[in-house]
């Protein structure tokens, strides 16, 4: 039995999920002022956009975003080779 693509709305949970444990695995969650994670799946296409407001200090909150929205791509690419 082939294996079935994952389903849209798979694939946009799977994307936030890995974003938001990226950013809450290098912050408290009480260190967060604000975070946003917008993920899109449309004709084949992941869009993931990550805005986080934290406090400078132990890591870059726009590194830790960049971070986040590529630690969502790979968690797609993983769900695609699965």
């Amino acid at each position: 039995m082939p294996n079935e693509e994952p389903t849209d709305e798979e694939i946009v949970q799977t994307a936030s999920d890995a974003a938001e444990g990226l950013i809450f695995s290098r912050y408290k969650q009480s260190n967060v002022r604000d975070c946003d994670v917008t993920v899109s799946f449309e004709d084949g296409v992941l869009e993931v956009d990550v805005y986080l407001n934290a406090p400078e200090g132990a890591a870059d909150p726009d590194q830790v975003a960049d971070d986040a929205a590529l630690a969502a791509r790979e968690a797609v690419d993983e769900l695609f080779a699965e």
